[in-house]
Order: structure tokens, then C-alpha cells, then sequence
């Protein structure tokens, strides 16, 4: 009788140990996904093109892009070429500002849940895309330059520091 249910709380271990291992995988978005939908919503914000536009070139609806731009839904690879070719940039733009702590953190368990503020945090901001967008659509280049050394010359006063 010992042996049994010494065999049994051996197989509930393990049962435990898979559970975990599922529950990771099944849980948070990988951090991988995360940057490749962020870097797909970056770009189409950039192009101008609302999610259901997107949606309506690849077929599918603007729920199915807010998820992949989320990165709650995996971009397979088609998918991803059919973006790069809509979105006018080369796949490997998708990957760009990727490194490997984040790639690696799905071994070690963990799921990016860095709360740390970098300039990418900055750069997924709305606000941000439309300002960026917006000064690429001014058409005069000097004028482009003046507000760039503006913006610049603003941010390093101190009265712009609160």
C-alpha cells in the first residue's frame, strides 16, 4: 500500500511539473511576438492605414490585426511576408530591436514582464506615430530641418523639465 501511494504522489509531481510548463506556454504572449506586432502597428500607423484596411488587404478582420499586433496571435510566415509586402518594408524589419535576452527568455521561464521604460515604450505611443507621421508630411525639407533643431533645442531647456 505504501508503494502505491508512494507512486502516486511521484506521477502527481509530475503532473504538477507539466501543468506549469503549460501554463507558461499557454499564458503570456512571447516577447518575440510582442516586438513583431509592435513593429507591424508601427509601421501601418506610420503608412497611415487604419487596422481594418490592413485587415481588408490580407483578409482578415481588425480584431485578427489588434491580436497579432498585441502579439496574443503568432505572425506565421506567410503571414508576415504578405505584411512586409504590404506594408513596404523587408521582413527583417519586423525583427529589427530585437535582442537575444528577449528571445531567450522563454527557456529561463520568464515572459518579458520588464516594466522598465526604454525608448521603444516611447516609440509605441500614439502620440509618437502620429508626430512622426505628421512631420514626414510636411514637403519642405528646410522647414522639416527648423523643427527638427526646434524639437531639439526645447527639449534640452530646462523649463521643458518638469
Amino acid at each position: 500500500m505504501a508503494k502505491a501511494q508512494k507512486k502516486g504522489s511521484q506521477s502527481g509531481k509530475a503532473g504538477k511539473a507539466k501543468t506549469k510548463q503549460s501554463e507558461l506556454d499557454q499564458g503570456a504572449p512571447h516577447p518575440i511576438d510582442i516586438h513583431v506586432g509592435s513593429r507591424v502597428r508601427l509601421r501601418r500607423t506610420l503608412l497611415g492605414l487604419s487596422q481594418e484596411k490592413l485587415g481588408e488587404a490580407v483578409g482578415l478582420t481588425f480584431q485578427q490585426i489588434q491580436k497579432y499586433e498585441r502579439g496574443a496571435n503568432r505572425i506565421g510566415a506567410s503571414r508576415l511576408h504578405e505584411f512586409s509586402q504590404i506594408l513596404e518594408v523587408p521582413v527583417s524589419f519586423f525583427f529589427e530591436g530585437t535582442d537575444t535576452k528577449a528571445a531567450s527568455s522563454r527557456t529561463n521561464g520568464a515572459r518579458g514582464n520588464n516594466k522598465t521604460k526604454t525608448n521603444d515604450d516611447y516609440i509605441q505611443k500614439r502620440e509618437t506615430l502620429e508626430l512622426v507621421r505628421a512631420y514626414y508630411q510636411i514637403p519642405d525639407t528646410i522647414v522639416r530641418k527648423r523643427l527638427f533643431e526646434t524639437i531639439k533645442a526645447l527639449a534640452k531647456s530646462p523649463d521643458s523639465r518638469a
